[in-house]
């Protein structure tokens, strides 16, 4: 992190900058709702400003958000939210590239239901963009109001100009991979990028305790009829403890279905002041990890933090261009004020891979809510438990370490720990456990009773004849695999309470499990997974 002085004058620089450039534009907000009102227009929807030759940069958004609240706040027309705006093009599948013809304003109107858009051009100068407004409408094309500002240049991103098609250069598909190869089974992998630098213990908090529910939510889904095996690699960067020359980032696993393994990794983070490189990470988890060339596989980086995304040797657009290219979406998650985070680029690097951008509270302690079906679980996951035989020292070993790392999650978060039993229930912990736990891989199917030495079985089993210790096996599995029935059907009655609930609540600070459950839901659609809490 920054000393302290820095950081005191970046911040006084970054208020007075703010304050400098958002009177201008909430006159301008004044002005057209003003000429508006005159003419009785009670709805609007605020488009991305672009540049004259339709390129964009963080400043077409950070325009359109202030002018989209600047609006709001006259009280004068009601103003479409931007990520309504957002969602409703991209499924219709249109992109803003330039001039509007009256076409296309007709088309908007109906597709946001409004009468009138506000559009608008951005022309940078040397230390200032001057910022053309027009309130169009929609069905006769006719500009009703417009209004002209100059405000100062926040942002540090070059505008980047669109390709021949239309769309902006840079951004990627993530459609089929040149090799147009499908895998045929469902897949998903996931890269989670955590600042660990000396103001995230709150992030990290909260990775321990909600990375299960996020889990949770693959296990149930289904593509094509089947549920997706879920991989899963860590990161933290930005941990002055780490090499410089190594971009004060660490990988802490590679891909692994192993989701025991993830949990252990993030109790075992300490935070620690650094240099936050977003660019050099995301590159390392773009080259270093064994991603699927398939095309119907749901890859993904979720990536952390709270430092301008700009900072460190690698460039951050070339990163997230190779990460396109390779099918994969960047999604960044900033732990702190939204605008701030647009302003650090946070926004504009999301676009770049085809991700989603979201703004945390890092420090907020959610509340546990009890659902109807947790005492049942809990119930039956103890049960679950003592069906468990482990092989050899090795197995007691993988056993007191798999029971040491529920009860820190437990510890840490009731819900957590209720969420973290409901996975264990499910095929692909089965698999995990078959490595070390002689039921589990009879259940799997990776190994046979013959297969299981009597010398690696507890001792109460080894004094047992043939027959008995596969009589005994036989009904561990079959209690075993009935146990898994009862555990899965709660555990999704229990998603789906929680979904519920949290529509109801009341709005409070977002967290790291809600940015990424929204995202997933919406990408892993994209790729043909349907969730069933959703």
């Amino acid at each position: 992190m920054k000393k302290a002085l820095t950081l005191l004058m970046f911040a006084a620089l970054t208020l007075s900058a703010g304050a400098a450039s958002a009177e201008p534009l909430e006159k301008m907000a004044k002005k057209l709702a003003g000429g508006l009102k005159n003419k009785k227009i009670a709805k609007v929807a605020v488009l991305d400003f672009l540049y004259h030759d339709g390129a964009t940069s963080s400043g077409s958004s950070i325009v359109q958000e202030r002018l989209t609240t600047y609006l709001a706040e006259t009280g004068k027309v009601e103003v479409v939210e931007r990520n309504l705006i957002k969602k409703l093009l991209e499924e219709r599948k249109l992109e803003m590239s330039g001039a509007i013809d009256p076409q296309t304003t007709k088309e908007l109107g109906k597709i946001l239901g409004v009468p009138v858009v506000i559009i608008g051009t951005l022309n940078d100068m040397e230390k200032e963009t001057e910022v053309n407004a027009r309130a169009v409408d929609t069905e006769s094309g006719a500009i009703l109001a417009a209004a002209k500002t100059d405000i100062k240049r926040t942002w540090q991103d070059a505008p980047v100009k669109p390709a021949p098609g239309g769309m902006a250069a840079g951004p990627v598909s993530p459609g089929t991979p040149p090799s147009g190869k499908y895998l045929g089974k469902p897949l998903v992998q996931i890269a989670i990028l955590l600042d660990t630098s000396s103001s995230m213990d709150g992030l990290i908090n909260q990775a321990r305790t909600q990375i299960w529910r996020i889990v949770n939510e693959f296990i149930s889904a289904e593509q094509k009829g089947k549920n997706p095996e879920i991989q899963v690699a860590l990161y933290e960067y930005g941990n002055s403890g780490l090499s410089a020359n190594t971009g004060y980032i660490r990988r802490l696993t590679p891909f692994t279905a192993n989701l025991d393994t993830v949990s252990e990794m993030l109790f075992a983070l300490k935070t620690n002041g650094g240099d936050e490189y977003c660019g050099w990470v995301i590159r390392d988890a773009v080259d270093q990890l064994d991603w699927s060339p398939y095309a119907d596989v749901y890859k993904a980086i979720f990536i952390a933090g709270n430092e301008p995304f700009t900072q460190g040797a690698v460039n951050f657009q070339t990163s997230l261009q190779k990460a396109a290219a390779k099918g994969i979406f960047v999604n960044t998650i900033y732990c702190g004020d939204r605008q701030r985070g647009i302003a650090d680029q946070w926004k504009t690097a999301a676009e770049l891979a085809n991700g989603d951008y979201s703004n945390i509270d890092q420090q907020y302690e959610v509340v546990y809510t009890a659902a109807p079906q947790d005492d049942e679980i809990a119930r039956l996951s103890a049960r679950l438990d003592q069906t468990q035989v482990p092989m050899g020292a090795s197995g007691r070993m993988r056993q007191e370490a798999k029971e040491m790392t529920f009860s820190k999650t437990a510890s840490a978060a009731p819900a957590a720990g209720i969420a973290m039993q409901s996975y264990r229930a499910s095929e692909q912990n089965a698999k995990a456990d078959a490595e070390w736990d002689a039921v589990a891989a009879i259940a799997s199917g990776s190994k046979g009773y013959s297969d299981i030495k009597k010398e690696e079985l507890p001792q109460e089993m080894q004094g047992l004849s043939d027959k008995d210790r596969k009589k005994k096996l036989e009904a561990m599995v079959s209690e075993r695999k009935a146990i898994q029935g009862k555990i899965t059907a709660l555990s999704l009655a229990r998603q789906k309470y929680l979904a519920e609930q949290e529509k109801t609540a009341k709005n409070g600070p977002k967290t790291l499990e809600q940015a990424i459950l929204e995202t997933l839901h919406k990408q892993g659609g994209q790729k043909g997974l349907k969730f069933k809490t959703n």
